[in-house]
């Protein structure tokens, strides 16, 4: 196989490349990324990126089309990757997110490529009371990373021919990595919990949240470059995540706490209820991928990131202003006028 991994210098792509250079040690792998958060390394004693045969550097929007030739497969993992960043850049999200991986997706098509992935999100389903959210409910976006993944679903399942395209609507991800986000639910908690001695829940606690660590986010990608049309249809989209990570919020709380000692923690338990609050059915996933379902504990996940931090001496109580928080590294980024306002590198 050869395998591009758009996006591949960010939270999700070290754990992808180290997963599927440990699975096909003969595949050839090649990495694609704009490196906004290249520099961001957490721990790491190398570079991720010593998986890969060679790393190309660009902008997903500029991508050429004549780059695809002669790949088995491609994953797409760029994206304006959560909603803070998709609400301060929201054109620059559906041009990423959405537009940018439609056009690249309908060029390997035509380039013979045979399976293409797509990092979408549960976040498509909203807010979503009541039973766990499955493949066959409507999805209801109500903001700009979730409008932009699910738009780039509608315009994958028109390419037409006979690549193999499959939409992997993760569930929130969380646990170690060489690049590690800390705005994300349970990082975030573990943060706090280290730097602070407390963790404060200003809802009630609970919303329900589906989690996935990020090293079975790389196990579902690695089925997925390797999934036949017979296996789910053509073109697929489906839930990727375990029933058994469906968590509340102050559960999630509770085990952080639990997992470092003499963590406090703070719930308002006076707060209305927050409508944030959605389970997805991941039993298609677990139908199809048998032998690549979710494996990670939610404990394992916690004590992961717990080890991660402690080796790099973490203490820092003012970690959501930090290079642990993406958007804050875009804003320096433009503060510093390394960036434009539309997320294109000056050049100086």
């Amino acid at each position: 196989m050869k395998i591009l991994i758009i996006g591949n210098m960010g939270y999700v792509g070290p754990m992808v490349v180290r997963e599927l250079a440990r699975r096909h040690p003969d595949a050839i792998l090649h990495g694609y990324d704009n490196a906004y958060f290249a520099h961001c390394l957490t721990g790491a004693a190398c570079l991720p990126e010593r998986h890969l045969e060679q790393q190309f550097l660009g902008d997903i929007r500029t991508l050429p089309d004549a780059m695809l030739e002669g790949y088995t497969a491609v994953v797409q993992l760029a994206a304006i990757s959560n909603d803070p960043m998709g609400n301060r850049f929201a054109s620059v999200t559906t041009e990423v997110n959405q537009d940018a991986t439609v056009r690249i997706a309908r060029a390997a098509s035509k380039a013979g490529v045979k399976n293409f992935v797509f990092a979408s999100s549960c976040s498509i389903y909203g807010v979503a009371l009541g039973p766990p959210r499955s493949e066959a409910d409507p999805v209801a976006p109500i903001t700009a990373y979730a409008r932009s993944k699910i738009g780039a679903e509608e315009g994958l399942a028109d390419i037409s021919g006979d690549m193999v395209i499959t939409s992997l609507r993760f569930a929130t991800a969380c646990g170690m990595s060489d690049r590690l986000r800390l705005d994300l639910v349970l990082n975030d908690f573990v943060a706090c919990a280290l730097s602070q001695g407390c963790i404060t829940v200003l809802s009630d606690g609970s919303p329900w949240r589906p989690l996935i660590d990020v090293a079975d986010m790389a196990r579902a990608i690695d089925w997925a470059v390797q999934r036949t049309a017979e296996n789910g249809g053509r073109v697929l989209s489906v839930n990727a995540g375990s029933d058994t990570r469906n968590h509340q919020v102050r559960d999630i709380a509770a085990a952080v706490a639990a997992a470092v000692p003499g963590t406090t923690l703070s719930i308002n338990t006076e707060a209305p209820v927050d409508s944030r609050s959605y389970q997805v059915d991941f039993g298609l996933f677990r139908r199809l991928a048998p032998e690549h379902q979710p494996r990670v504990t939610l404990m394992q996940s916690i004590i992961g990131v717990i080890s991660g931090l402690q080796r790099m001496n973490f203490s820092d109580p003012q970690f959501r202003t930090s290079s642990l928080a993406r958007l804050t590294v875009l804003q320096g980024h433009i503060e510093e006028e390394r960036l434009c306002e539309n997320l294109k590198w000056q050049v100086r």
